[in-house]
């Protein structure tokens, strides 16, 4: 019997993204999609790109009450509406997954990096970090989940085995990173509009980005000890990609690259979604996939160990990871569903 699921939120890139990958789920069902800026209009409608799977499927409004007894629900909402909702949904459902940034952090570091009170502090310890190479124990014991966001899901791919094994200092890492415009989602920007983005290149939340905080929680996960990032993230004009070029200062003497890639290489052994490369990583090569690229490499000359990542932002960074997620706190095979090739051309 398939497992019956919800997407709040399904007209965004992200709740999109969800029902395109849950729609070869073959051990999932989607029973209602929500939209409150939708309602009555086809999914067909709104994305003929998914009229094949779902031909009838009509948005909802958002009723909690209408979810109580699934088996999972995801939402994919903006920023602050899931703190409205979870309380009415985490002990009425089996399994929520969160595509925000709600119930990722601490409430202290919540408040330090958004500026306002979380409104639902005491559901923050029932979510797991969704990040399943680095916290799959975690996953795999909490009922919820909260992926983290496509920003601190490239880096923290990227520099883990070096934090791990204590490769390179804590403190002073840059991640230096460039996202197509789906990152900014579906809403009406005019920083996303195609002649502001067109033949442009620009970094924005100069020193203030909020998912730093992300970062150095996930990194400071492995290390086991605080860590220390200046991030600074840029827009480019193209549709989908992160690519995170990550800088760091070695721990230790006669470090080389043939060491740092093997040593990737070994810790992402059993890892299904990442791929440790000896060349360059690319957005396109991890377009429309669940996999991350990473590589490293030591720089003799400034003795600077560098470290790369790319994925596509809204699968690994964002709804695949998702998946990911509810496949493992429902007992799934991880892999399921989700695409480890990119599209190529």
């Amino acid at each position: 019997m398939a497992y019956r699921v919800a997407v709040v939120g399904g007209s965004g890139y992200t709740g999109a993204e969800l029902l395109r990958l849950l729609a070869a789920h073959p051990d999932v069902e989607v029973v209602a999609v929500t939209a409150d800026s939708n309602v009555g209009s086809r999914v067909a409608e709104q994305f003929p790109s998914l009229a094949a799977a779902y031909p009838k499927l009509e948005y909802g409004p958002v009723e909690t009450r209408e979810l109580a007894g699934l088996d999972v629900v995801f939402l994919a909402l903006p920023h602050g509406k899931s703190q409205d909702l979870a309380g009415e949904l985490v002990d009425a459902v089996a399994h929520v997954v969160d595509l925000g940034a709600d119930f990722r952090l601490p409430e202290a570091d919540y408040e330090t990096w958004y500026h306002e009170p979380h409104r639902a502090p005491g559901l923050l310890e029932r979510f797991a970090f969704g990040l399943p190479e680095l916290y799959r124990r975690e996953i795999g014991a909490a009922r919820h989940v909260a992926a983290p966001g496509c920003y601190p899901t490239t880096a923290a791919l990227a520099l883990a085995p070096l934090l791990h094994h204590g490769l390179v200092e804590r403190a002073g890492i840059v991640v230096d990173a460039v996202s197509g415009v789906s990152g900014a989602g579906r809403g009406l920007k005019t920083t996303s509009l195609f002649s502001e983005v067109n033949e442009n290149v620009v970094a924005y939340g100069l020193l203030t980005h909020r998912h730093t905080a992300e970062m150095e929680m996930a990194l400071g996960h492995v290390a086991g000890h605080a860590v220390q990032v200046l991030f600074t993230p840029h827009l480019v004009p193209m549709t989908r990609g992160i690519l995170a070029t990550c800088y760091a200062r070695p721990a230790r003497d006669a470090l080389t690259t043939d060491e740092l890639l093997r040593t990737y290489e070994q810790f992402y052994a059993d890892e299904p979604f990442v791929v440790v490369t000896d060349g360059a990583p690319s957005t396109k090569a991890t377009l429309g996939s669940n996999a991350a690229h990473v590589s490293v490499r030591f720089d003799e000359r400034t003795g600077t160990v560098l470290a790369l990542g790319a994925l596509d932002n809204l699968v690994k960074g964002a709804s695949g990871q998702a998946v990911q997620c509810a496949n493992l706190v429902l007992g799934l095979p991880e892999t399921t569903a989700l695409p480890v090739t990119g599209l190529a051309p």
